[in-house]
């Protein structure tokens, strides 16, 4: 039988895996809506994809008064600021440049977790942290980062979207009193609605503009993204300390940036090769048990 840090550990790695994958399938979605508006789209949609679950597994999906405000934080920070701002950031960067930014995430969530939660980080920890950012900038440090025109609005939107979602990851580090795909489907659908309402205000999407290519990666970030792997991921946090769980999560920059090289023509090559090495180091590192 699988003990506590193996089930977080796979749970880890399929989050990982679906939201690596996702930067590409969004970057296919966003050729025929925009960021906010198909971000919120998904998000609804996987909600009621969730509620389905729920009424299936018989699950109650009533919200005790005294969890909403619990609720509603959780739902600002792990999908309206994480999913939104990530997706914004993605119509002005390119996904390394998106990727190496926003998940800066593990620094923020292993520096929180010191006064929010009295979590010192281990010398394994830190050692593990650093051996994966060292991945990730040899990976994406290349193209250099700059701060010129409108890529100064997806830099301040990828480091918004890390620090939310670190937070968040430390403060719902205990999970409200509700059934695991209660509480889901509850946050994806308050974080989503916002983002839904928000795009038909200011970017006024043209709905009909949606291709076969563009449904396949709607049904991806739907089913995939948003619904099997935010049950993943704070399953993930049911079983892992948060700094373990966010530095594992290094690994979405790396999936992501290779998957982007067959689906984007991203470039591949030497550098990606020892970035894998670092990062896959600091992983192991990370999850090792002594």
């Amino acid at each position: 039988m699988l003990n506590r840090q193996a089930i977080g550990s796979l749970c880890l790695v399929a989050t990982a895996t679906g939201w690596a994958l996702g930067w590409s399938v969004m970057k296919v979605l966003l050729r025929d809506w925009p960021p906010l508006f198909a971000r919120g789209v998904a998000g609804i949609a996987a909600s009621l994809l969730l509620a389905l679950i729920a009424v299936w597994s018989k699950e109650n999906p009533r919200v005790p008064r005294a969890v909403w405000p619990r609720l509603l934080f959780a739902a600002f920070t792990n999908v309206f600021a994480w999913m939104g701002f990530s997706t914004l950031t993605m119509q002005w960067l390119n996904v390394g440049e998106g990727v190496l930014l926003v998940f800066t995430m593990p620094i923020w969530a292993t520096l929180l977790a010191w006064p929010l939660l009295g979590t010192r980080p281990t010398a394994r920890g830190i050692a593990a942290l650093l051996l994966g950012m060292a991945g990730i900038t040899v990976l994406l440090g290349g193209g250099g980062l700059t701060m010129e025109g409108t890529r100064m609005f997806g830099i301040l939107t990828a480091l918004g979207a890390a620090v939310f979602f670190a937070l968040g990851t430390v403060l719902n580090r205990s999970p409200a009193p509700l059934p695991a795909t209660v509480s889901v489907l509850w946050q994806v659908g308050l974080g989503s609605l916002p983002l839904v309402i928000l795009g038909m205000l200011f970017e006024r999407p043209d709905v009909g503009a949606l291709t076969a290519a563009g449904f396949a990666a709607l049904l991806y970030v739907t089913v995939i993204g948003m619904t099997g792997c935010y049950l993943t991921w704070f399953a993930t946090l049911r079983y892992l300390p948060p700094a373990m769980a966010s530095t594992g999560m290094l690994l979405v920059p790396l999936i992501g940036v290779l998957s982007a090289s067959p689906l984007l023509g991203e470039p591949l090559g030497w550098r990606e090769a020892t970035a894998m090495a670092l990062t896959l180091s600091g992983v192991a590192l990370a999850l090792w048990r002594a």
